[in-house]
């Protein structure tokens, strides 16, 4: 048998060589990707380890803050340490923007009993997790501003309870302790802010004041007196309550601690309304009118009146969007937490802002959510009105020509009501009663 030629065997070993260059690429290309997964996932590890670390740092940072100015205010009580006999902790509640749970009211006398044990008890755990030293008698007070009248239309109209089950509540809440005062401020602009700055003023910088647990509303109002407070170095005997929602970020910056009230107040007060749709554009009016974004009010208390009635039969007569959107929406989520939420004028009437618009025209909504879209915005003031402008829309504005609660609005007593507009709150029928 001849031997293989020179030439067979250059090629076989050719081939054989190329073989073994093209087995070694293809394990290099998955050992490169192997790498690149695990180079990937090294990466979005350290942004979670980065991310935890910052905001360990920034807890740490605030903590530090708070307890700075504690050392500071525990200095002065020291400086005063002669006069110091019974030290006070005091509590003062603003009882406007901070309701009590429903399943406390609705137990009338009992309820207002186990809201005051639930108080003491959960301010007393605060302490001692503070490690608070107290010399001599300890003396506790608590102290609720509120508008009364207002907070009974408001519960009775959302049907969480009646005039007699609040005040049987008040009653025990009072009597639980000779040392817990409520007080009906009544009717009127800031009524309860500016009682409650002038307590703090006073109280915090008492020498016999250790802590003041301080129960504050939903905007920013106390900022002012808080900041006052740290300046004088007393911000240390401050503790925020954290009630009804989440405190107001301006609040949160700030170097104090934070107490948490479960269970205590209601986690969604049904005076307030949060989603605050964009602004009606002016077409050819005044530029310099200011429309505020077309904020929505604060949600006031329901009731049927001939205006509500007119505003309920218009939205139902409203005929859907011209051009529905085709995009599903989240089953999940309510309708102003979609991202983005769908545009009212949109689907309601006419939006002139088109692809400049930051709300969304692509969803695809039903009949019964487009009636609660409408709903929904009837709760917003018309920018229009609101400027003491006639709005060319009519009965086709989508937004609101009257506040759902008239001359009974809650919130318009104390100034805070968005729709501002004259004629907006419609004096009240025969047949409304106010207690």
């Amino acid at each position: 048998m001849a031997a293989p030629s020179v030439g067979v065997v250059s090629k076989q070993q050719w081939d054989e060589a190329l073989t073994k260059v093209l087995d070694l690429s293809t394990v290099t290309i998955e050992r490169n990707a192997e790498l690149e997964a695990r180079v990937a996932e090294l990466e979005v590890e350290l942004a979670v380890w980065k991310q935890a670390q910052s905001s360990a740092v920034d807890m740490i940072s605030r903590d530090k803050e708070a307890h700075k100015a504690q050392v500071a205010a525990l200095n002065r009580q020291i400086n005063s340490m002669g006069m110091l006999k019974n030290p006070l902790i005091l509590c003062v509640i603003d009882g406007d923007t901070n309701v009590f749970s429903p399943a406390l009211l609705k137990q009338g006398m009992q309820g207002g009993r186990q809201a005051a044990q639930d108080l003491t008890k959960g301010i007393a755990e605060f302490l001692s997790q503070e490690e608070v030293q107290i010399f001599g008698r300890l003396s506790f007070w608590v102290t609720i501003y509120f508008n009364k009248r207002g907070l009974v239309n408001m519960l009775r109209d959302e049907g969480i309870c009646g005039p007699d089950q609040l005040e049987a509540f008040m009653t025990g809440l009072s009597q639980a302790s000779p040392r817990f005062l409520l007080v009906d401020v009544g009717p009127g602009k800031d009524g309860s802010d500016v009682k409650i700055r002038e307590y703090l003023q006073t109280y915090v910088a008492l020498p016999e004041t250790m802590r003041v647990f301080f129960g504050c509303g939903l905007d920013g109002n106390y900022k002012s007196v808080l900041l006052d407070l740290e300046k004088d170095e007393l911000l240390g005997k401050v503790v925020l309550l954290q009630g009804s929602t989440g405190l107001p970020e301006e609040l949160r910056q700030l170097p104090v601690p934070i107490m948490q009230a479960d269970n205590l107040f209601m986690s969604q007060p049904p005076a307030y309304i949060h989603r605050r749709p964009g602004s009606i554009p002016l077409v050819g009016l005044n530029q310099n009118i200011t429309t505020q974004g077309g904020l929505i009010s604060p949600q006031s208390e329901t009731h049927v009146t001939a205006a509500s009635t007119s505003v309920a039969t218009t939205v139902s007569a409203r005929p859907g969007p011209t051009v529905n959107g085709t995009k599903p929406i989240d089953p999940m989520r309510p309708l102003h937490k979609q991202v983005p939420p769908p545009c009212n004028e949109h689907y309601l009437m006419s939006c002139s802002k088109g692809a400049n618009c930051k709300y969304s025209h692509d969803w695809y909504l039903t009949p019964e959510q487009l009636d609660t879209l409408a709903k929904n915005a009837k709760k917003a003031p018309c920018n229009y009105l609101k400027n003491g402008i006639e709005c060319p829309h009519g009965d086709r504005c989508c937004w609101g020509h009257v506040c759902p609660s008239g001359a009974r609005c809650f919130h318009l007593s104390k100034g805070k009501c968005w729709f501002k507009g004259d004629g907006m709150h419609p004096v009240m029928g025969p047949t409304e009663l106010v207690i």
